[in-house]
């Protein structure tokens, strides 16, 4: 008998890396016969609902204390429920809602962590022990995050399960196209801090090879930055390009792209790059998903990064260092053999992240809660 699970996370038509998440999770434990997950959904007003899919049996309004009470209602009809942890999902000061409603829980709680920050304020640090304290379970998605954890919470490390970030399979050579000129990529939603500046700068650095290449940064602008600031770090990167006379080689895609879509553009790109600025960041989607595409990839020292592209399956490069990232762009495009050697070597990483390997792992921990509780 599978265990019903109950999914506390944002959720589609919102766009974000956690949605994009849990609605990949949820299909993957769905694929497997399980019973049918649910999910209660996170937003910030009603006016972000849009057309509710069928599986999602409640939502949280931040700030609203009955919304809370009744998803936690509908979520103690579940026989284990997963929550989605990252602290600007929730309401209250750094998301401590979310505290309320692990309170409110009769069954079983996995949390999942998606930030584990090495210097947490006071109140962040104290929100992350109430959650540990109250987790049936928590789960993170790369080594550093674990040694963070235990160095940040007096948790007992076998209530810790460490789960990589799952992958869909992305078959590049079926879609395999040619290009006159070689591509590197970016992608994914776009915000400050993403570091894409740094590579147009580089680009600049590159004007010498023939044929020269061209950078595509494809992606809409994240939604919490579009609220806040418009296109304001669009528009600074456009201005940086025209500067640079870079028009003809840095190519911005304001649009949010299927998987059929973004297949395709992987297939016909030389490498992604992630140039990101945040040396907190220990779990990334988009380099799972670079990884499962077999592509070579060159990214900053971001935690995630250099956890799973050391000792040469990637390129890791100093933040912030235009000239690092053109010299490893180089490499890649003159050195052949380099850029077979990691494709082959992410290839390999691919097939241990694919969503039905990582959705069995979280199966796993939720059947022995329901058995355990039901034995107890």
């Amino acid at each position: 008998m599978s265990p019903r699970i109950g999914f506390v996370s944002t959720y589609h038509p919102t766009n974000c890396g956690i949605a994009t998440f849990s609605s990949s999770l949820m299909s993957a434990i769905n694929s497997m016969g399980a019973y049918p997950t649910k999910v209660v959904r996170l937003v910030e007003a009603d006016a972000e609902l849009g057309v509710m899919a069928p599986e999602v049996i409640a939502t949280i309004n931040a700030g609203n204390p009955g919304s809370i009470s009744r998803a936690a209602s509908a979520l103690n009809n579940m026989d284990v429920v997963m929550i989605q942890h990252e602290f600007g999902i929730y309401g209250g000061p750094d998301g401590e809602e979310v505290i309320t409603l692990m309170d409110k829980l009769q069954v079983p709680s996995i949390v999942v962590l998606h930030t584990v920050l090495s210097a947490p304020t006071r109140r962040q640090r104290s929100i992350v022990i109430e959650i540990c304290e109250r987790a049936s379970a928590v789960v993170v998605m790369s080594k550093i995050a674990v040694d963070r954890l235990i160095a940040e919470v007096d948790i007992d490390a076998s209530k810790i399960f460490l789960i990589q970030h799952g992958a869909r399979r992305v078959d590049v050579q079926a879609a395999k196209n040619k290009t006159e000129r070689p591509i590197i990529l970016t992608w994914g939603l776009i915000s400050p801090g993403k570091g894409i500046e740094w590579v147009i700068r580089s680009m600049d650095l590159l004007r010498d090879l023939s044929p020269s290449p061209i950078y595509i940064v494809a992606g809409r602008t994240h939604p919490k930055v579009m609220e806040n600031e418009g296109e304001t770090y669009r528009e600074r990167l456009q201005k940086l390009i025209d500067d640079l006379q870079l028009s003809g080689d840095v190519k911005l895609h304001p649009a949010f792209l299927a998987n059929n879509a973004l297949d395709s553009l992987l297939a016909s790109s030389s490498m992604v790059v992630l140039p990101y600025d945040n040396s907190e960041q220990v779990t990334s989607g988009v380099l799972i998903e670079a990884v499962s595409a077999g592509r070579p990839i060159i990214a900053t020292r971001f935690p995630h990064a250099v956890e799973l592209l050391e000792d040469g399956v990637g390129s890791l490069v100093p933040f912030r260092d235009p000239a690092a990232i053109a010299n490893s762009i180089r490499r890649i495009l003159m050195v052949p053999e380099v850029a077979e050697e990691m494709s082959y070597r992410t290839k390999m990483i691919a097939k241990s992240i694919q969503w039905p390997v990582i959705a069995r792992q979280y199966l796993q921990i939720a059947s022995s809660l329901m058995y355990s509780r039901a034995s107890a």
